[in-house]
């Protein structure tokens, strides 16, 4: 079992979890106000494997993403299109699993909505009060930030800097401005709402976090994890609620760096979004996988079609590999910890396969580091094409396996799936005239490996020699 290290938001510091207790993991999940783009994809993507990670060195570890199903942003949106709240949530919700389910990742140990935990949020917005960090002013509830001394110490922020944001709460029910809601009274066109001591009404941002996971993981776990979007207010905020009701909360947090478009953070309010399910039909799912591990999880990552293009060329030289070095592949089973049945990754522990194994292992170990783990891989690769290493391919396909790429050496499969859509959409654009467009696929599909050859019969995808 290696000593796995995080360099915790909260202090700075690298800290190492204690592998003699589990290692709880809660991530912030999506809020679904509609379906998710790549960069909602990330901390799916990250904490997924580093739960997949930690399980293959034998951390016991629980991992739970959450899903925030009551929010302000989904009454906006469910007007929009003409749909009640709960069921416009509701669709959105089983979207986003839809769209995860073909990371090929598995799906986390608990994924608790806010709707189902209103009755703990009661709970603990009335202690809270009790304590003196809450108070009601005209049906809502406002946390009383002055009386938690410790606010501010995850984002550094001064007060005069702290602007909690539009879902903060109405500004003439505060007692100061730097007050944020824990729950907010029904509102005139909104469909929904659960009885309180305070009126009826919902929880407000933030207040749903602390409760799922205490409920999931207890009231102090391991590791917080999310997009550094949210350091503040949401996490900052988090903190204040639990650690105020006298819950310790999180040992060390770890925060993915955004997904930027065009020099810009990619988001859904400022529409340069590109979503998941149009990423995976057009690149594939290994590509997509590949490039949301390219960069280290705590720096931004640069989205376009020159870093996508390049992930597909990193997966199909890894396809490549395969097809030349054939492997007793057949299938990743216990979340991909367990190779069955025949490419035996301890057979790899010796000699200059063994040492990549060795080094990809270590890297992941320091600070969850994905790019210095896969440059092992590709070093391991540009080696066995040299000359023959004895367990090469077992090897690098044990170290794809725990960064959820496995199946590149199951063949084909996958990416015809994905270039066959791509072929079908090319044939679309053809028909609609949109030429440009047809030749942009043309040129998307010979990055991915493949050639279409135009015939009396119609078109077909040929593997490019």
């Amino acid at each position: 079992m290696r000593e796995v290290r995080i360099r915790d938001t909260l202090s700075g510091a690298v800290q190492t979890l204690d592998a003699d207790h589990e290692v709880g993991i809660y991530a912030c999940g999506p809020t679904v106000y509609s379906r998710i783009h790549i960069g909602n994809a990330r901390p799916f993507v990250v904490f997924s494997l580093f739960a997949r990670f930690l399980r293959s060195e034998g951390y016991k570890t629980r991992l739970v993403i959450n899903v925030t199903d009551i929010n302000d942003k989904i009454y906006t949106a469910a007007a929009r299109a003409g749909e009640g709240s709960a069921q416009f949530a509701a669709r959105m919700t089983a979207a986003y699993v839809e769209d995860t389910d073909r990371l090929g990742l598995g799906r986390p140990d608990a994924e608790p909505k806010a709707t189902e935990t209103v009755d703990g949020i009661v709970e603990l917005i009335a202690h809270l009060i009790e304590g003196g960090h809450a108070y009601e002013s005209g049906g809502d509830v406002y946390f009383r930030v002055r009386s938690f001394s410790g606010y501010g110490k995850l984002s550094n922020r001064r007060p005069e800097d702290m602007d909690q944001g539009e879902e903060s709460g109405s500004a003439s029910l505060k007692e100061e401005r730097l007050d944020f809601a824990l729950w907010k009274s029904t509102k005139e066109g909104e469909d929904t709402s659960w009885e309180s001591p305070w009126g009826a009404g919902r929880p407000a941002w933030h207040i749903e976090c602390s409760v799922m996971a205490e409920r999931e993981l207890g009231a102090s776990f391991a590791v917080h994890g999310g997009g550094s979007d949210l350091v503040f207010p949401h996490h900052e905020n988090e903190i204040a609620q639990s650690e105020a009701a006298g819950r310790p909360f999180a040992h060390v947090w770890m925060h993915n760096g955004m997904v930027d478009s065009a020099g810009e953070k990619m988001s859904k309010s400022e529409g340069n979004i590109f979503q998941l399910s149009e990423a995976l039909d057009r690149y594939g799912r290994e590509a997509v996988v590949a490039y949301l591990i390219s960069g280290h999880y705590r720096q931004p990552l640069a989205f376009g079609k020159l870093p996508m293009e390049e992930a597909v060329a990193r997966v199909e030289r890894l396809r490549n590999f395969f097809r030349e070095h054939p492997v007793g592949y057949t299938a990743w089973i216990e979340g991909g910890v367990t190779l069955s049945p025949t490419a035996d990754p301890v057979s790899a522990t010796g000699g200059p396969a063994g040492e990549r194994v060795a080094g990809f292992l270590d890297a992941l170990a320091d600070d969850f580091n994905t790019p210095r783990a896969m440059a092992e891989v590709f070093e391991l690769v540009s080696e066995a094409n040299r000359t023959d290493i004895p367990n090469a391919p077992a090897a690098i396909l044990h170290m794809l396996g725990l960064v959820g790429l496995a199946s590149l050496a199951a063949g084909d499969e996958n990416a015809d799936a994905a270039a066959e859509r791509m072929m079908l959409e090319r044939q679309d654009a053809r028909a609609a005239k949109d030429f440009a467009r047809a030749d942009e696929i043309r040129d998307e599909l010979a990055s991915m490996g493949y050639e279409v050859r135009d015939s009396a019969d119609g078109p077909r995808l040929v593997p490019k020699s």
